[in-house]
């Protein structure tokens, strides 16, 4: 007989179950975050604030960054609170609203990845042409209509996800609630819903992956001819920030969302998370800011405006 009985709750079994491990656990993600939102906030600031970074590339860097700060909020201090409890429940509105606004602002993540390699892609290729191309109002349309179709497109996979009979089944062997981890869960057929979600996957890992390959290959013949060597190095120096931070978090994303379940493991899973979910966040403004130029100079501005008041 079909077992109806109904999930109010969810018991994440998180990273370690023994409680010194999860202090030490608790500080290494504390300091992450820290460093997470100082990077990104001085990010965010410095474009705000230099006139020299008012560019569409340092836009969509902006954009980057706040996309950044909001998806480790919403996910760290919900795993930072877990780590200091005993009993680790997440209720089902608070799982089906992580699940949905973190899948939500990955697609976002994946498609302004894209928009930024198509900005360069312009910028080198088509440099007479690039402010008429990209101009600012087409980033703000651009920039709008990335978050409006990451969060509209998530529905669908959410909303499948939601709507399988669990059959009482609610101890998630994670620290998040993400649809792979609750897929396993179901007592029923699930084709569907996987099929939902690979359509998905095609269509924000593997296609921008594909959009991301031609747009460099065009840049790479584009930079090898220009004739100085200083210009050459310029572009290789914008385009490699970028290549960086895409090789990151398109592999941690295709390791969560496109592996077949068979071969799904837990603690590897665990560490992709923690990867997309902590690493690649704190590490974007670092590879930004260490490999840009100007980035730096408009940090030593700031620096030094604010030293003098």
């Amino acid at each position: 007989m079909k077992n109806d009985t109904v999930v109010v709750e969810f018991l994440l079994l998180g990273l370690s179950s023994d409680p010194k491990t999860q202090n030490v656990i608790f500080v290494i993600f504390m300091l992450g975050y820290l460093i997470i939102l100082t990077g990104n906030i001085l990010i965010i600031i410095l474009i705000l604030t230099d006139t020299t970074l008012h560019t569409p590339m340092y836009f969509f860097l902006s954009n980057l960054s706040f996309l950044d700060l909001c998806f480790s909020t919403s996910t760290i201090p919900r795993m930072l609170r877990d780590l200091m409890s005993v009993k680790k429940a997440i209720s089902y509105a608070e799982c089906a609203t992580q699940m949905y606004v973190s899948l939500s602002l990955g697609q976002v993540e994946c498609i302004l990845l894209l928009i930024m390699a198509y900005d360069r892609y312009i910028a080198i290729c088509y440099p007479l042409h690039y402010t008429t191309i990209i101009n600012r109002m087409v980033c703000v349309r651009i920039a709008a209509g990335t978050w409006i179709c990451g969060f509209l497109f998530s529905i669908p996979q959410v909303t499948f996800t939601l709507n399988l009979n669990l059959c009482g089944n609610n101890i998630i062997n994670h620290f998040l609630c993400e649809i792979p981890e609750i897929l396993p869960l179901s007592c029923e057929n699930i084709i569907l819903t996987e099929f939902v979600i690979f359509v998905a996957g095609i269509i924000f890992l593997m296609t921008p992956i594909i959009f991301i390959l031609v747009s460099y290959v065009h840049i790479i013949l584009s930079i090898l001819n220009i004739g100085s060597s200083t210009g050459r190095r310029k572009a290789f120096s914008t385009c490699g920030s970028h290549v960086i931070v895409v090789t990151m978090f398109y592999g941690s994303a295709i390791g969560a969302y496109m592996k077949p379940r068979s071969s799904s493991k837990s603690e590897t899973d665990k560490m992709i998370t923690i990867f997309y979910c902590i690493v690649t966040p704190m590490l974007n403004p670092i590879i930004y800011s260490l490999r840009n130029k100007d980035v730096k100079s408009a940090f030593l501005k700031f620096r030094h405006r604010y030293a003098l008041c």
